[in-house]
C-alpha cells in the first residue's frame, strides 16, 4: 500500500489547529513518517515549489519520499500524474482535499481521504501506545532447570 500526500494542502489543514500553527514541512515529514513506520507502509510526499532553503531537516526520514514540484508545476499536476501511472491503483491511498486530485483517485480505484480525516486518523493511530514487545522467555518458553523447580514446587 503507497500513501500520497498533497503536502501544503495537509500542512495549511494542520496549521488551522492551534497546537500545530508552527508545524512546517519538515515536522510534518516526522508526523508522518512515524504514522507511516507505525502502519507498516510507505509514502509520498509531495509540495508545491521549490521548498525550504535548508532541505537537510527533510533528509533520512524513513518510510516517506519527500518531493518539491519545483518551479514550473504544481504538486497537483505530479499528484495526478502518479495516480495516471500507478500499476496498481487500488492499493494507493491519496491524501488531497483538492477535488481534482480526489476525482482522479476515484475514476483510478484508488482511495482518496481528505486531508483532515487523514490527519485525525494518523493523530489517533500515533497516540495509542506502541504494542510491548513479547519477552523472549515468552517465545523460547523456560528452561529445563527451571522446569524442574516448578516440577518440584508443585510435587510433581
Amino acid at each position: 500500500m503507497l500513501i500520497i500526500i498533497d503536502g501544503y494542502n495537509l500542512l495549511r489543514c494542520v496549521q488551522n489547529i492551534e497546537e500545530y500553527q508552527r508545524l512546517d514541512e519538515a515536522g510534518l515529514c516526522r508526523f508522518v513518517s512515524e504514522y507511516l513506520v507505525r502502519v507498516r507502509m510507505n509514502g509520498q510526499i509531495v509540495f508545491d515549489g521549490i521548498g525550504p532553503p535548508d532541505k537537510s531537516e527533510l533528509g533520512g526520514i524513513d518510510n516517506l519520499e519527500v518531493y518539491f514540484s519545483g518551479e514550473n508545476f504544481e504538486a497537483d499536476d505530479i499528484i495526478i500524474e502518479k495516480i495516471e501511472e500507478y500499476s496498481a491503483p487500488k492499493n494507493m491511498v491519496i491524501v488531497s482535499s483538492d477535488r481534482e486530485i480526489r476525482a482522479t483517485a476515484v475514476r483510478k480505484k484508488a482511495t482518496a481521504v481528505t486531508s483532515d480525516v487523514f490527519w485525525l486518523s494518523m493523530i489517533e493511530q500515533l497516540d495509542k501506545k506502541k504494542p510491548t514487545p513479547m519477552p523472549k522467555e515468552k517465545r523460547q518458553g523456560i528452561t529445563e532447570s527451571e522446569t524442574d523447580a516448578w516440577m518440584d514446587e508443585f510435587g510433581l
